[in-house]
């Protein structure tokens, strides 16, 4: 398998950061209602899980910077924060960061089988490389949505009058 997967992780996560890129700061901290998590969750637990994919699990090391896990992983919710958070150009740099670390290290190892294989908690078994940067892929793809979605209720709340 060659290495485009890593070109479309590239996309992605571009697409995420320039979307991001002119909303400000506290706008990426509201909570729409009837949702559990915000525009910072997303873009810090995007940075987390691929984390975890692409250099955890492949037996790498770790960049997760202190609190992350805390703060963004799986079924973590702003809502429950107590410590700070990062600021949106921390994330926007860390974001942008990792993606360059993921092609330097990762590049043509797409068919490199990881030590321990992977199951989802959707039940998608992961074995290699390759299918831990495509799981990053569908990943991205999903919370960007979410990022869309919740940019869309927030710009259409109705201010009280």
């Amino acid at each position: 398998m060659n290495s485009y997967p890593i070109k479309q992780l590239h996309f992605a996560r571009k697409s995420t950061i320039n979307y991001i890129k002119d909303i400000n700061e506290s706008k990426l901290e509201i909570i729409p209602l009837g949702l559990n998590n915000n525009i910072k969750w997303n873009l810090g637990h995007m940075y987390t899980v691929m984390d975890k994919f692409c250099f955890h699990l492949i037996g790498e090391n770790s960049r997760i910077p202190d609190n992350f896990d805390q703060l963004f992983a799986p079924g973590t919710s702003p809502k429950e924060w107590r410590i700070n958070t990062p600021k949106k150009d921390e994330l926007t740099h860390l974001l942008s960061e990792q993606i360059s670390k993921v092609d330097s290290l990762l590049y043509g190892r797409m068919d490199e089988k990881i030590e321990q294989p992977y199951t989802t908690s959707t039940g998608l078994e992961l074995r290699s490389v390759g299918e831990l940067i495509s799981f990053c892929l569908y990943h991205e793809g999903m919370h960007f949505g979410a990022i869309k979605n919740i940019t869309s209720l927030i710009d259409n709340i109705k201010p009280k009058k």
